[in-house]
């Protein structure tokens, strides 16, 4: 069995053909939905990059294993303590990649994430680690060339065989090389995002938001602040245009397989560690949340065995990923999971969906949300210094750009949504070996490792008054120091 594993960071699933983006980003990727199972309602357990690779990897959520933050105790995998093995072969520790490999697949990372993060722990079974190089500065092509290098080398000499690699150019700053060109120069940019939403988005305060975006760019002609839709056309069309770039690299490496004559045996996996807001929440080109549009990412499985033009609706983890091939390859899903196989909806099409998700957020902000039915309630328990209230509730199927609250018209719905939180907290903590839930850590170190410390809020309170948005500085500073106002 060959299994490709494509992860692309920053890649939000309703920005390619198949999820029914109107612009033409992904032929290569569509072509692999329309043979294979697309999954619409898959989602990151934890978020952003290093929470949700060390979910995925680990097959638990971020509640168990520490790693919710980017820094920070809980930057960290939980020790297992006295009950440590010699090693985790063959024990209720063992990674799943390691069981890939000891039912006989040679296992390779390519990626230079393991070092960006010192994650080193998510490279647990593999038994290649191939680092590009560039600390996340990669392009498509960098990644490609050692992908089609492995393929024509290892890919064809190694009869099974399981190769992750990561794709970076949709993470900010994009990076496509200017001499690409902008295929999308032509094309309008999503409708949703309104001159009257940008206007309030201004009026705001948060990073990343219209007027705090990052200042390290790469590709040409990215606008400073958001102040029109002509300027948000130029920062998607950056967006956009790096996910077809590495379109055109996977299509390379579609190419190399077909030309090492295993195309048609190999398992091609599309995926990523996030989605990447664009405006949505007042977040502009980053990750910093617990939403829809962070927490939803594409899942796109095609290749022999697999069922060809179906389409998955139900809910699911990126964590239910390891499980699922576990148990494709014949091997035994570990007790310390917690994910859960789908894979009957992979080979036949069968519903094996959950009945709600909880993902979390807790490098940027401090949050939890539930998915369920319609709906997606976030709870805030630390805002990263964005202007967000404790609860907001969306509509996704009408609503799905998250730009209308309805928390305080559907108490309600808001009721069952912090039950269904509230219960699955319990649960987890529950079965945790350790007595503590690693959010409260980071809040008690300091908050969100991007946004921690009196530092950070000085400096941006100095920014936004430096910018004459003094009205916004007294809100922030109104929440974080509320004792300065009172008599």
């Amino acid at each position: 069995m060959k299994i490709l594993y494509i992860d692309v960071d920053s890649l939000r699933p309703d920005h390619l053909g198949a999820y029914g983006y109107h612009r033409n980003t992904s032929p290569n990727i569509d072509s692999l939905a329309e043979r294979g199972v697309r999954f619409t309602n898959y989602y990151a357990s934890d978020a952003p990059c290093a929470p949700s690779r060390t979910a995925l990897f680990s097959s638990r959520y971020g509640i168990h294993n520490g790693v919710v933050n980017h820094g920070g105790t809980e930057g960290d995998m939980r020790r297992i303590g006295p009950n440590r093995p010699f090693n985790h072969h063959h024990t209720p520790y063992q990674a799943w990649v390691d069981k890939l490999r000891f039912k006989g697949l040679h296992t390779a990372m390519i990626s230079p994430f393991p070092g960006r993060h010192a994650a080193w722990h998510v490279t647990e079974g593999f038994l290649e680690v191939h680092d590009t190089g560039k600390h996340a500065g990669e392009t498509a092509g960098d990644v490609a060339t050692e992908a089609v290098r492995w393929i024509k080398e290892k890919g064809s000499e190694k009869e099974n065989w399981f190769l992750y690699l990561n794709f970076w150019d949709p993470h900010t700053p994009y990076r496509t090389p200017e001499d690409y060109g902008n295929p999308f120069k032509d094309d309008p940019a999503p409708q949703w995002l309104t001159e009257e939403i940008i206007a309030k988005h201004r009026e705001s305060y948060g990073p990343m938001g219209a007027r705090d975006l990052v200042q390290v760019k790469q590709w040409p002609g990215l606008p400073d602040e958001i102040a029109s839709r002509a300027d948000f056309k130029k920062w998607i069309d950056g967006y956009d245009t790096a996910i077809r770039h590495v379109d055109d690299h996977i299509g390379k490496l579609l190419h190399a397989l077909e030309e090492q004559g295993i195309l048609d045996e190999t398992i091609i996996i599309i995926s990523a560690d996030h989605g990447e807001n664009q405006g949505e929440l007042n977040v502009y080109g980053d990750h910093q949340t617990a939403d829809h549009i962070t927490s939803r990412i594409p899942c796109i499985v095609a290749g022999p065995g697999i069922k060809q033009g179906h389409v998955d609706d139900d809910f699911h983890y990126q964590i239910d990923f390891g499980p699922t091939f576990t148990e494709l390859i014949g091997g035994k899903v570990s007790e310390r999971w917690d994910g859960v196989s789908f894979l009957p909806a992979l080979t036949n099409g069968e519903s094996r969906g959950r009945e709600y998700l909880v993902v979390s957020q807790q490098a940027w902000a401090c949050q939890r949300a539930v998915r369920f039915d319609n709906w997606m309630l976030i709870r805030t328990y630390h805002d990263g210094l964005k202007e967000f209230p404790e609860l907001m509730l969306f509509d996704i199927e009408n609503d799905p750009h998250e730009t209308t609250n309805l928390a305080d018209e559907l108490p309600e719905i808001v009721g069952k949504g912090l039950r269904m939180l509230d219960q699955w907290v319990a649960e987890q903590m529950k079965s945790s070996e350790y007595p503590t839930d690693p959010m409260w850590n980071v809040i008690h170190e300091g908050g969100p490792f991007h946004t921690r410390g009196d530092y950070a809020l000085d400096g941006y309170l100095n920014k936004l008054r430096k910018e004459n948005r003094h009205a916004a500085a007294e809100r922030l500073e109104r929440r974080y120091r509320p004792e300065k106002f009172t008599k």
